[in-house]
């Protein structure tokens, strides 16, 4: 079953995004549903991926516990019958792709982590020479390795696409220090999860993450380190100088550069092809990462 849109009678809606669905549980607690839809181009695309939404979730929820002693984060379960009573009669929505999790003050502020020069990195890069007013070395090749991971904030869009800002506006916003534990926690993570993903045999390139706060606590949130928030790219194809084999949805983008589509609305649909092949590179992402099969 493809699950394209939740529906949990008697339960508001807190918010439906591009691929999670949020549910109110009480005061305290939210549940987050990870469907199957899949965007790019910041569109939601005509059909979804078989399994995703169970993929997002279960990898987050090992990334969740891998990291738990670097950074608190919000979840409170995952397994149906820890929930709600009320909210087990929808077992067959809820099983495998949904958390309940405690709600936090979020920061408005994407934490970026690069250690690699890839997407809107690479088009600043080729434009400035930097990235988020970061100075680099001249004569970096697309997925090139950078120096050092850097810290490039962007803007949460609520709809459209993120954009890159430099730090200084991040200190404009959030202030000084919490600039600073963000940018310092963002790289500590990246640090953290890069080394586990090499020792798997794939380059974490990219990610992004969320933070917010729970009584007080900054909170890692949302996702973590999914195909979806991530470039994951296998080590043994590696080679910089253009685009790299990936385990993300790269492929779909591929696919839709190719196809001809204006990036307008409506957005397509997927030949059934391509939504196979894209659920095998969530699915192997995550045997590869977590040592474990869905």
């Amino acid at each position: 079953m493809i699950l394209i849109e939740t529906s949990l009678p008697g339960w508001t809606l807190h918010s439906r995004g591009k691929v999670r669905d949020i549910y109110e549980v009480d005061a305290g607690h939210l549940l987050i549903v990870a469907s199957d839809r899949i965007s790019a181009f910041d569109y939601i695309l005509g059909s979804g991926i078989p399994g995703k939404g169970r993929v997002l979730t279960q990898i987050s929820l090992f990334w969740f516990d891998y990291l738990k002693g670097l950074v608190p984060n919000h979840v409170v379960a995952s397994s149906v019958d820890e929930y709600p009573v009320g909210l087990r009669a929808f077992r067959d929505q809820l099983e495998g792709r949904s958390m309940l999790v405690r709600r936090a003050k979020m920061v408005d502020v994407e934490c970026v982590a690069r250690g690699y020069v890839s997407g809107s990195g690479w088009k600043d890069y080729k434009a400035t020479g930097a990235i988020c007013g970061i100075a680099l070395p001249a004569g970096l090749l697309e997925s090139s390795r950078l120096p050092e991971p850097i810290f490039t904030p962007a803007t949460k869009a609520q709809s459209g696409h993120d954009e890159n800002i430099p730090f200084a506006q991040v200190v404009a916003s959030v202030g000084s220090d919490l600039a600073a534990r963000l940018r310092d926690l963002t790289l500590g993570i990246y640090a953290r999860a890069s080394e586990h993903a090499e020792r798997c045999g794939i380059i974490l390139a990219d990610t992004k993450f969320e933070f917010g706060f729970v009584d007080g606590v900054l909170t890692l949130a949302d996702e973590v380190l999914t195909p979806d928030s991530s470039r994951f790219w296998p080590r043994a194809s590696y080679q910089p100088g253009g685009p790299q084999q990936s385990y993300d949805k790269q492929y779909v983008r591929d696919h839709l550069e190719a196809s001809g589509w204006n990036k307008q609305p409506p957005a397509p649909a997927l030949p059934e092809e391509v939504q196979r092949r894209t659920s095998e590179k969530y699915r192997e992402a995550y045997r590869v990462l977590t040592g474990r099969d869905l």
